[in-house]
């Protein structure tokens, strides 16, 4: 019974009156997978999009807050630094009046211990305290507050909602001695970002991190109402993007919201896009969809309804009318496109293809070509077509007759009718013909070309950048190849550019670097090209360059104009100088990378040579400059990556030989080379300028690794660590250790300080202040190598060091003869006499050691104890109870 209904069931199916509804079904439903299918994919488009613009909105203001958050906390601690030095007796007011604090949304004032106002920016109309304040009482309890962050409050005096930062004011000593803040109204810090780039209802915002609001700004007409969260949200990630639904916000619209931490601040930057813009154009572009799918459905329901009347009537024409339907289901899926049904012509009883017909199109096909349909159908293609792109397109068409199918983006030739520049076309073959399918891409096309333009140009100074110097000068090497012609790469670098960040802010070093574009831009041809590569380097490439003297000429200009005064921040005479190097195609590289290189290198000899001027590539330069290049660059890496490790060597008492303290010494941990001692890249850091981080580095890890062997139970002992000249007189190393060793909760005391004799040289009072700084938190001052620099007993008496280290010089003639032992025991009797302990480097021997303690030398250091050894092998001998024994001045 069931084999007979399936056969039935088949036989019904088979009938020609059936087919063409069950066709027209499968294509509906097909027809709208389809079309759903590809909105969805379009709304996960719009959403990746919004969420990339809205990171990119957030990192971007979370940038920009930081540094203005860095400004902020540096002027508290300028305050801070005048307070102390001043000896509480600061007067804002004139600091205000000579222009050192900006004058617009930004004040600064200070209490004294009790609360009172007692000196401020603003004009104050009556006495003001704070001490009942929370930050203040704060500040007062808690020696360990930095930078505080308080909520926003109204003014005492504009009546205007402000924001505080304040921060800890301490005497001399170290006592409690008032507070300092600065109030900033919120457009401080909201016009950071432009309005005009926030779109109607979007917003920024400034949260502290857990969740209470200091700022806002919302995009849209003037007066637009505030946008907030009707409950604080918390903040547990540093970054992070969610959808929110509208009835997290008083508008109650739902919105996409990123969020970023500001560095070294509890606070985070948002930026809030509304979903109902996010998605309007995919709505837009769903409605037209949908619209299309509903002709499409009740087109493909006619043809089926049609079909079942006409089939059993056309059955015997089927094969006919089977190659009609596949084409026409062809043009059908496309129905949002424009399509071609086109037929061969040939020569009479010839295989040879003279053209093609049209056999139909659709109305927005025959519009690609200027045309209608009517005008369209049954002329040959070439006459349809363009003149400007006929020849390309009949040479597809006859190569798909051929191989069956092609598909490509087309750019449509500029001479042609105003319509799509750029389009997308698809060739298939059906039966004797060709079915062609054709879609505008232009706005996508423009899309594309809008990212690449963003991903090749400088967003400060609006020139090329780095990536399309990269993708450009391969291909200008090339042309210069072919016409045999000379090609010029110049590399500028600003020689004072740092000057102007630290002392005018780095706002005026982006106007600095906007006008520095304006004017190499000025100094050269229109057919050259000015790039910058990033910071304050640039590179100008002079294509078709007919003699050194030409670039000559240019280089002097550009050094000329970029010598002129600039005007910054409204003040006058601001001068930089500029660097040039010069490298020539083909004599000084043929290749790109080559060439940038070698005016690298000029540009290094031009500076050597005294800045401000110009420099060409010469190959004797190469060797020296390029090493020295090579090593800076790879030691810029290591320090960013902080490629460093930290080695002891302990110093014991010369009577005990127990452990008194240990020296730290650093050494590069090379990811390729190993470990690189000190001598290989110390001055190099010392003569760039990188020694302050680097000393920084070596501080923090000594910090760190004092932390873990606290934590770990091991008996701390001092520990030394190395500064240089350059590095005690450029940073600020007593800030530097109390800022390391209360983040890593360990007494100051705890570290040391190891000076060459040289830092003696520098400005005496300026030394001695600073040393009293550093004693005064409990740190000792040792004086490094002592006897092979120039330090004088006057000296020595005035900056009271509390611990000399011989020289390894004068321990290695110790034992040699008597004039090495009597002037080693008048250095021991000088120290003393100085009220200085004693220490000597480069012990090795017993006989040594012997000797040191019959002169009464306090400590030895030396590879007779031990050698520099890492941490975990310090670990061993910080728990022995002596490292040398007395008996046989054997080493345990």
């Amino acid at each position: 019974m069931k084999d007979k209904e399936h056969l039935h069931l088949l036989k019904h199916l088979s009938r020609p009156g059936f087919f063409w509804p069950l066709l027209a079904v499968i294509l509906i439903a097909l027809l709208w997978a389809v079309t759903e299918s590809k909105l969805a994919v379009e709304k996960l488009e719009a959403k990746d999009r919004a969420f990339q613009h809205a990171r990119a909105v957030t990192s971007s203001y979370a940038e920009q807050v930081s540094r203005a958050f860095n400004d902020i906390d540096r002027t508290t601690l300028l305050v801070k630094h005048l307070w102390r030095s001043t000896r509480e007796t600061v007067r804002l007011e004139d600091y205000f009046r000579s222009g050192v604090f900006p004058d617009t949304h930004f004040h600064v004032s200070a209490s004294n211990t009790e609360g009172d106002v007692v000196t401020s920016t603003l004009a104050l109309p009556q006495p003001l305290n704070f001490g009942t304040r929370d930050w203040f009482q704060s500040h007062k309890a808690n020696p360990q507050v930095g930078l505080l962050i308080s909520r926003p409050e109204t003014g005492s005096r504009t009546g205007r909602t402000i924001l505080r930062f304040s921060r800890r004011l301490e005497d001399a000593s170290g006592n409690f001695s008032g507070a300092a803040w600065v109030t900033v109204e919120p457009p401080y810090l909201t016009t950071l970002y432009a309005a005009e780039a926030l779109g109607r209802d979007e917003f920024i915002s400034i949260r502290l991190v857990d969740g209470p609001l200091l700022v806002t700004k919302v995009g849209g007409a003037e007066g637009a109402p505030r946008i907030f969260y009707r409950k604080d949200p918390i903040f547990s990630l540093p970054e992070g993007i969610v959808e929110e639904p509208g009835e997290k916000f008083t508008d109650d619209a739902s919105r996409i919201v990123a969020w970023k931490k500001v560095r070294n601040y509890p606070v985070v930057a948002l930026a809030g896009l509304k979903e109902e813009a996010v998605y309007a154009a995919y709505e837009a572009s769903a409605a037209s969809w949908r619209f299309a799918a509903v002709a499409g459905t009740v087109l493909l329901a006619s043809l089926g309804a049609l079909g079942a009347f006409y089939s059993r009537r056309l059955a015997r024409r089927h094969a006919e009318s089977e190659e009609i339907k596949n084409t026409y289901r062809l043009a059908v899926d496309a129905a949002q496109e424009g399509f071609y049904t086109l037929r061969p012509i040939r020569e009479q009883g010839q295989s040879h293809i003279l053209d093609f017909r049209v056999e139909d199109c659709n109305e927005r096909a025959a519009a690609f070509v200027g045309s209608t349909r009517d005008k369209v159908v049954g002329r040959a293609f070439s006459e349809v077509l363009p003149r400007e792109y006929h020849g390309e397109t009949d040479r597809v068409l006859r190569h798909v007759m051929d191989v069956g199918f092609h598909e490509e983006e087309f750019r449509v030739p500029s001479a042609t009718h105003s319509g799509p520049s750029w389009v997308y076309r698809r060739f298939m073959k059906a039966g004797n013909g060709v079915a062609m399918v054709v879609r505008d891409i232009s706005r996508h096309k423009a899309y594309e070309q809008e990212l690449a333009k963003l991903a090749n140009t400088d967003t400060l100074t609006a020139l090329p950048n780095r990536n399309w110097l990269l993708e450009f000068l391969p291909e200008a090497l090339r042309r210069a190849a072919e016409s045999m012609s000379k090609l010029a790469v110049l590399f500028v670098d600003l020689d004072d550019f740092k000057n102007i960040n630290d002392t005018l802010g780095h706002d005026a070093g982006d106007e600095l670097l906007k006008s520095v574009a304006s004017r190499l831009k000025a100094a050269v041809r229109a057919s050259d090209h000015v790039i910058r590569l990033g910071g304050d380097e640039f590179t100008i490439v002079l294509e078709h360059v007919e003699s050194t003297e030409s670039v000559t000429r240019v280089a002097g200009l550009v050094v000329k104009a970029l010598n002129e005064p600039f005007v910054l921040k409204g003040l006058e005479n601001q001068r930089v100088r500029a660097s040039v190097g010069i490298s020539m195609f083909p004599q000084d590289g043929e290749d790109g990378e080559t060439l940038l290189k070698h005016a690298d290198v000029a540009m290094y000899a031009a500076k050597a040579a005294g800045k401000g001027r110009y420099h060409f590539y010469q190959s004797h330069l190469s060797e020296r400059l390029i090493l020295r290049l090579d090593k800076e660059k790879a030691l810029r890496a290591a320090i960013e990556q902080e490629e460093f490790v930290v080695h002891y060597q302990p110093r014991v008492e010369t009577t005990t030989g127990r452990l008194c303290s240990m020296e730290a010494l650093v050494r590069w941990d090379h990811p390729e080379h190993g470990l690189i001692f000190p001598g290989e890249f110390i001055q190099i850091a010392e003569e760039t300028g990188l020694i302050l981080k680097l000393g920084r580095i070596v501080i923090k890890k000594v910090c760190e690794q004092l932390e873990d062997w606290k934590a770990s139970g091991f008996p701390l002992v001092p520990v030394s660590v190395n500064v240089s000249a350059a590095q005690f007189a450029a940073g600020d190393v007593g800030g530097v250790l109390r800022e390391l060793t209360s983040a890593h909760h360990i007494a100051p005391s705890l570290i040391e300080i190891e000076l060459t004799e040289s830092v003696m040289l520098t400005s005496g009072d300026a030394v001695a202040k600073d040393l009293d700084e550093l004693r005064a938190m409990g740190v000792k001052i040792l004086i490094d190598d002592f006897g092979t620099g120039y330090s004088s007993l006057s000296q020595l008496r005035d900056l009271d060091v509390d611990i000399l280290k011989i020289d390894r010089a004068f321990t290695n003639v110790l034992c040699k003869d008597h004039e090495g032992e009597v002037f080693f025991k008048a250095i021991v009797s000088l120290g003393h006499a100085l009220e200085m302990s004693i220490v000597a480097e480069g012990v090795e021997t017993q006989e040594q050691h012997r000797a040191l303690k019959e002169l009464a030398c306090d400590s030895i250091q030396g590879n007779f104890v031990s050698k520099p050894v890492p941490a975990h092998e310090m670990e061993t001998m910080m728990v022995k109870s002596m490292l040398i024994a007395q008996d046989d001045m054997r080493v345990v």
